[in-house]
């Protein structure tokens, strides 16, 4: 949309590499049948889709094995899936007040209906985590810690590494929430101790929305979220036991997976540090900016601190949807508003009665976009620069 400033990544990147678009076009009109599902050329060429797919995230991901990797919907598929195929009654959990609810919510469904037990961490006001609290947290039994590795409201990032090394001291599984991360900060989840990485097609991996994966470590058995056709051991009632067909019940998405695999490729020809570099250094332009409209404070890590490409704020006195209305109506200028799917996150950032409004970075992004915002929330308040 021309003349449109989409600073909404954090949601789902947008626009998407032309790429995407012309393998998902390829896909419907070259190789459109189910994989695994008939020997057929079609079928096959399918396949193949997949399995370069599967093999080019576990190479972004330091994956050894790339039947590791499930493909899902989404990230919410893929923690519920690593939850409730891991979590027993009686187990207890770690988690973290910065967590989005696909992560609480499942827990607290597993807490009312098997009783499982939970934990989460205080974040302090930059959303980061007391490692000693951590450490003193853990129970006889405990089985899993679970983290984001970048708050979706606060765009702190987490040391996944050394949460990973803590968790593992434990006995402990470690899930690792990436959908604010993947494609733009580096994952390894062999030198991260990660046994469980769940993350989104749609976000900085640019493939269209309705893809995504998790990662499960091959010393681990998950009872499948789903059951149904696999196209494999056909001829038992149970669900196969080779991976990925244990978990990938049903028809895939394999025109969005063809997009899926377009986008990664952008993603590793650009390099996970270099897109990281420049939506910081954009997050830092539009900090600065910000910092001086009277009103305004800005949530999470402080300006030259390590974030993701989100920059979340509050105006004094001001209701954040009605900010968001007015840049999207008035300046055309797309962010997010409200409470983000994560609402102890807001109780840490004291923010539970405004909301925040989210501007969030990712590829496409612009210093030019980033002026925009800057100049619209200069405007909207009445503040003028020499420039």
């Amino acid at each position: 949309m021309e003349g449109l400033v989409y600073l909404d990544h954090a949601a789902t990147s947008w626009p998407k590499p032309p790429e995407v678009a012309a393998a998902m076009m390829d896909a419907l009109q070259h190789s459109g049948a189910n994989a695994g599902r008939g020997n057929h050329s079609l079928a096959m060429g399918t396949g193949r889709v997949l399995v370069r797919a599967r093999s080019l995230l576990a190479e972004l991901f330091s994956v050894a094995n790339a039947q590791n990797i499930a493909f899902t919907h989404n990230t919410t598929m893929g923690l519920n899936m690593a939850i409730k195929g891991t979590l027993q009654p009686g187990d207890h959990v770690i988690s973290t007040m910065t967590e989005h609810n696909s992560v609480r919510r499942p827990l607290e469904y597993l807490r009312r209906t098997i009783g499982i037990e939970v934990d989460y961490l205080q974040a302090d006001g930059e959303g980061q985590i007391n490692l000693q609290q951590l450490q003193q947290s853990f129970r006889h039994n405990t089985r899993m810690v679970i983290c984001n590795h970048s708050s979706n409201l606060l765009g702190s990032v987490l040391p996944v590494g050394l949460i990973g090394d803590i968790a593992k001291s434990h006995g402990a599984i470690f899930l690792v929430d990436a959908a604010q991360s993947a494609g733009s900060i580096d994952i390894d989840v062999a030198k991260m101790n990660i046994d469980l990485l769940a993350f989104p097609g749609h976000k900085g991996l640019l493939g269209p929305q309705g893809t995504g994966g998790l990662y499960i470590s091959p010393n681990l058995d998950l009872e499948p979220l789903m059951h149904g056709g696999t196209g494999s051991q056909s001829e038992n009632s149970e669900q196969p036991t080779v991976r990925p067909d244990r978990y990938e019940a049903g028809t895939q998405n394999a025109v969005g997976i063809a997009g899926l695999l377009a986008g990664v490729k952008k993603v590793k020809a650009l390099g996970t540090k270099q897109i990281h570099s420049q939506e910081w250094m954009q997050t830092q332009t539009l900090m600065e900016g910000l910092a001086g409209i009277p009103g305004i404070r800005m949530l999470g890590p402080k300006l030259g601190d390590e974030r993701s490409g989100i920059v979340s704020f509050v105006v004094k006195g001001q209701d954040s949807a009605d900010i968001a209305h007015r840049l999207d109506r008035e300046y055309r200028i797309a962010v997010r508003a409200g409470m983000h799917c994560t609402p102890l996150a807001h109780q840490a950032a004291e923010t539970l009665e405004s909301g925040a409004v989210r501007a969030s970075v990712g590829v496409s992004s612009s210093e030019e976009d980033i002026k925009r915002l800057i100049d619209a929330m200069e405007e909207m308040y009445g503040v003028s620069r020499t420039r």
